[in-house]
C-alpha cells in the first residue's frame, strides 16, 4: 500500500471518529443537563422541606429538647443543600458548558476544514482525469491540463496538510478537555462529601446524646403506658360514681388559685334553675366560668366580706352558701367530702387574705412608728416604693453635703455606699473597702441593692463630711496629702488602710481634757424637744426609773421629749471613749457615736454604774431607732443583756417602741430569754396592754413555730411578717 492511500485510510479512520465523539458528547451534553435540572428541582424540595423543620421548631419552643433537636438538624440539612448547590453549579460549568463549547466550536471547525478538504480533493481528481485525457497532438490542452493538475496538487497537499493538523489537534485536545472537565466534576463530588462528612462529624456527639436520650424516653414511655394501662384496669374493676379522696386546697399555690372544680350553682331569677359551673378561688375572690377558655365571672369580690356555711334545710344535698354584705350565692358540691373541701377552702382564703392585709398593715406601721432622727427625711410621709430602691436613694444621699464626692478619693458621682460606716464611695474605693472585711466595712450599691427604710435614714444620718472630720482630723496636722480621683489603686488602698484599720489620721485623746476639748468644738449637745411619731405609747407604770449617773438623764425625763445636755465640762472630764459612746448612744447623737468608734470604743462595753447596760440598750432608752441601727450595724449584740436579764428587746417593748422592737425582730433577737423577774417581751407587752407589740412578738412566735412543724392555719388577725434581715455587706 503506497504512502497516499495509508494516510489517506487513517484520515478516514480519525474522521469516523470524530463524527461518533460529537454524537457521544452532545449526548453527554443533554444527560448533564437533565442532571442538572433534576438537581435543582431537588435542591428546592429539599428548601421546602428545611423551611418545614425551621417552622415546626419555632411552633415547639415550649419543647426544649424536640426545638433544639428541629433546629440543629434544619441547619445542617441546609447546609447539605447549600453543598447541593455547589456541586450542580459545578457540574454545569465544567461539564455541561466545556463539552458543550468543545462540539459547537472545535467540532465544527474541523468540519468546515473537512468540506474544504473535500472539495479541493475533487478538484485534483478532476484535474488528473483532464490531464490524462489531453492528447498528445495538441501541445496547449496538454499544458493547461499539466499547469491546472500541478497547481490543483499544491493546493490539496497545504490544504491536507491543514486538514491533518486539524484533525490529529482535535483528537489530542478531545480527551485532555473530556478528562479536565470530569475531574473538576470529580472534584465537586469529592467537596460534597467531604464537607457533609465534616458537618454531620461535629454534630456526631450530640446525634449520639439525643439518640440515648430518645432510647430512655422509649423505656420511659413503655414504662408509663404499663402504668397507666394497670390504672386503667384497676379503674375498671372499681365502682364508683366520682373518686373525691383526694380533695386538696392550697392557700399559697404558685398561680394564685387555691382551689377549683366543678360545682352546681343555683340561679337567681325566678325558676331557681341549677346550672354547673367551673368554679375557682382566686386573689382572694371567688370565680366562676361557663366553658374553661370563657371570661370570668366573678361572684364575690372580696373573701374577707363574706362567710360560709352548709345549709341542710333544702331538698339538694351537699349545698353550701357564700353570703357577701350585699348578696348570697347558693352551691352543690358532687360530695359530702367536696363540700367540706370547698368550705375550708374559702374559710382558709378569708383567713390568708386577713393576713396580707395585717403584714401591709404593720409593714406601714413600722415605717410611721421608726423613732425619729435630726434627718429630714420622713419615711411616713412618702410612698415606700420611692425609698428603697434606685435613684431615689441615690439622689437623696448624694443631697448630703460632702456625699457628692467620694468619701475616700475625691471622685465625683460616687453610687456605693458603706453602711456601718454611713459614707460614699466610688466603685474603686468600694472593692478596697470590701478587702477590709464586714468588721471594718460594710459596702452596698446605692443602686442595685434594696435599701430598708432605717438603713436609708441612717445613711442621711452621717455622711462623708461628718466621718472624715473624724477619720481625717489629724490630716492637716500632718500635712498629708489625700488620694486623688486619678491616684492609683496603691495610693488609695494604703490611704484607706491606714485611715479605718490603722487609724493614723485621728485626732490624739491625750486625758480627759482633750476629749472634752473635742466633745465642745465638735458636738454640741444642748437639750431639745423630740418629735414623737406615736405619742399614745406610754411605758408601762411598773417600769422602774434609771439613775442619773455620770449625766444620763432617766427614761422618766427621756420619754417625756427631753434630749441629753453634754455642754457641762465637769461632766465631759470623767468620759473615756466607752463612756462617750454610752451617753450618744442615749443622747441619739450618731457623729459622737462614730467619734467614739473610732477612738476604739467597744460596740458592746457595759456601764457598771448604770446597770450593766450596752449601748445599744442606752440608744433604745434615747428612742431613736436610727441610734440602734448604727449599732447593729457596727457589730453590737441584739441579745446581750444587763444586770437585771434585760437584752434591748425588752427594754423596747417596756418602753413601747414599736419601730424597735421590729427592728430587732428582723435582727434576730431572742423572745424567749426572761429577765430576772421571769418575765420575756411577750408578757411584759401584754401587762402593758401594747396590742401593737404584742402582735408583732406572737407574729414572730408564729414564724418559728410553722417553720419547725407544719401546723394548721394561723388564727384571723394574725400574719406570717418577713422580718428581713438588713446587715447585708
Amino acid at each position: 500500500m503506497c504512502f497516499l492511500c495509508l494516510c489517506r485510510a487513517n484520515i478516514d479512520e480519525v474522521e469516523t471518529d470524530v463524527v461518533e465523539i460529537e454524537a457521544k458528547l452532545d449526548k453527554l451534553v443533554k444527560l448533564c443537563s437533565g442532571m442538572i435540572e433534576a438537581g435543582r428541582v431537588y435542591i428546592s424540595a429539599n428548601k421546602l422541606f428545611v423551611s418545614g423543620i425551621r417552622d415546626l421548631s419555632h411552633h415547639c419552643k415550649k419543647e426544649e429538647m424536640i426545638s433544639e433537636c428541629l433546629e440543629k438538624c434544619g441547619e445542617s440539612l441546609q447546609e447539605i443543600v447549600n453543598y447541593h448547590m455547589i456541586l450542580f453549579d459545578q457540574a454545569q460549568r465544567s461539564v455541561k458548558q466545556q463539552l458543550h463549547n468543545f462540539v459547537k466550536e472545535d467540532v465544527r471547525k474541523f468540519k468546515e476544514t473537512k468540506k474544504q478538504f473535500d472539495k479541493v480533493r475533487e478538484d485534483m481528481e478532476i484535474a488528473q482525469v483532464k490531464n490524462a485525457q489531453a492528447p498528445r497532438s495538441k501541445l496547449h490542452e496538454v499544458e493547461e491540463a499539466t499547469s491546472t493538475l500541478i497547481t490543483t496538487r499544491k493546493c490539496f497537499r497545504h490544504l491536507a496538510l491543514d486538514y491533518v493538523l486539524q484533525v490529529f489537534q482535535n483528537k489530542s485536545d478531545s480527551s485532555p478537555k473530556n478528562d479536565n472537565s470530569m475531574l473538576s466534576f470529580m472534584q465537586a463530588q469529592h467537596s460534597l462529601f467531604q464537607q457533609g462528612f465534616n458537618l454531620l462529624d461535629e454534630i456526631d456527639p450530640y446525634m449520639k446524646n439525643l439518640a440515648a436520650e430518645l432510647d430512655q424516653l422509649v423505656i420511659d414511655s413503655a414504662m408509663e403506658k404499663r402504668e397507666m394501662e394497670h390504672k386503667h384496669a384497676t379503674i375498671q374493676q372499681r365502682d364508683f360514681a366520682y373518686d373525691d379522696s383526694k380533695v386538696e386546697f392550697n392557700v399559697d399555690a404558685p398561680n394564685g388559685v387555691v382551689m377549683e372544680g366543678y360545682l352546681f350553682k343555683r340561679a337567681s331569677n325566678a325558676f331557681k334553675t341549677w346550672n354547673r359551673r367551673w368554679f375557682s378561688i382566686q386573689n382572694s375572690q371567688l370565680v366562676y366560668q361557663k366553658r374553661l377558655k370563657d371570661a370570668l365571672t366573678v361572684v364575690v369580690e372580696d373573701l374577707r366580706l363574706c362567710s360560709v356555711k352548709p345549709c341542710e334545710d333544702i331538698e339538694r344535698r351537699f349545698c353550701f352558701e357564700v353570703v357577701s354584705p350585699t348578696k348570697s350565692c347558693m352551691l352543690q358540691a358532687e360530695s359530702e367530702k367536696l363540700r367540706q373541701a370547698w368550705i375550708q377552702a374559702v374559710q382558709a382564703s378569708i383567713a390568708s387574705a386577713y393576713r396580707e392585709i395585717s403584714e401591709n398593715y404593720y409593714i406601714e406601721r413600722l415605717d410611721r412608728t421608726a423613732s425619729p432622727s435630726t434627718s429630714s427625711i420622713d419615711s411616713a410621709s412618702e410612698p415606700r416604693e420611692r425609698i428603697v430602691k434606685g435613684e431615689s436613694i441615690l439622689q437623696r444621699v448624694q443631697s448630703l453635703p460632702g456625699n457628692e464626692i467620694c468619701c475616700d478619693c475625691g471622685q465625683a458621682d460616687p453610687r456605693w455606699a458603706s453602711i456601718n460606716l454611713g459614707i460614699l464611695l466610688c466603685i474603686e474605693c468600694s472593692g478596697i473597702h470590701r478587702s477590709l472585711g464586714v468588721h471594718c466595712s460594710k459596702v452596698r450599691s446605692l443602686t442595685l441593692d434594696t435599701w430598708e427604710p432605717e438603713l436609708m435614714k441612717l445613711m442621711c444620718e452621717i455622711g462623708n463630711t461628718v466621718i472624715n472630720q473624724i477619720y481625717e482630723g489629724a490630716c492637716e496636722e500632718q500635712r498629708l496629702k489625700k488620694p486623688g480621683p486619678s491616684s492609683s489603686r496603691q495610693e488609695k488602698e494604703a490611704w484607706i488602710k491606714a485611715k479605718y484599720v490603722e487609724r493614723k489620721f485621728l485626732k490624739k485623746m491625750c486625758g480627759s481634757e482633750a476629749l472634752v476639748e473635742g466633745s465642745r468644738k465638735s458636738h454640741h449637745w444642748s437639750v431639745k424637744k423630740c418629735r414623737r411619731h406615736n405619742s399614745s405609747i406610754r411605758a408601762p407604770k411598773t417600769r422602774r426609773k434609771y439613775r442619773h449617773n455620770a449625766g444620763i438623764m432617766s427614761p422618766a425625763n427621756l420619754s417625756a421629749g427631753t434630749c441629753l445636755e453634754a455642754s457641762d465640762p465637769e461632766d465631759g472630764r470623767e468620759l473615756d471613749p466607752n463612756a462617750l459612746l454610752h451617753k450618744a448612744s442615749r443622747a441619739r447623737n450618731l457623729p459622737v457615736m462614730a467619734e467614739a468608734l473610732a477612738h476604739g470604743a467597744d460596740i458592746n462595753s457595759v456601764s457598771e454604774e448604770d446597770e450593766s447596760k450596752s449601748p445599744l440598750i442606752q440608744a433604745v432608752a434615747g428612742g431613736s431607732l436610727i441610734a440602734c441601727e448604727f449599732l447593729l450595724q457596727n457589730g453590737a449584740d441584739v441579745n446581750q443583756r444587763d444586770i437585771r436579764g434585760r437584752a434591748p428587746l425588752h427594754h423596747a417593748t417596756c418602753l413601747g417602741h414599736t419601730g424597735q422592737v421590729c427592728l430587732f425582730l428582723k435582727r434576730g433577737a431572742s423572745q424567749v430569754e426572761v429577765d430576772k423577774d421571769g418575765q420575756d417581751p411577750l408578757s411584759i407587752a401584754v401587762q402593758a396592754a401594747n396590742a401593737d407589740i404584742v402582735t408583732l412578738l406572737r407574729l414572730a412566735r408564729m414564724n418559728e413555730e410553722m417553720r419547725e412543724a407544719d401546723g394548721p392555719f394561723g388564727q384571723p388577725g394574725f400574719t406570717s411578717y418577713a422580718f428581713r434581715d438588713s446587715s447585708r455587706t
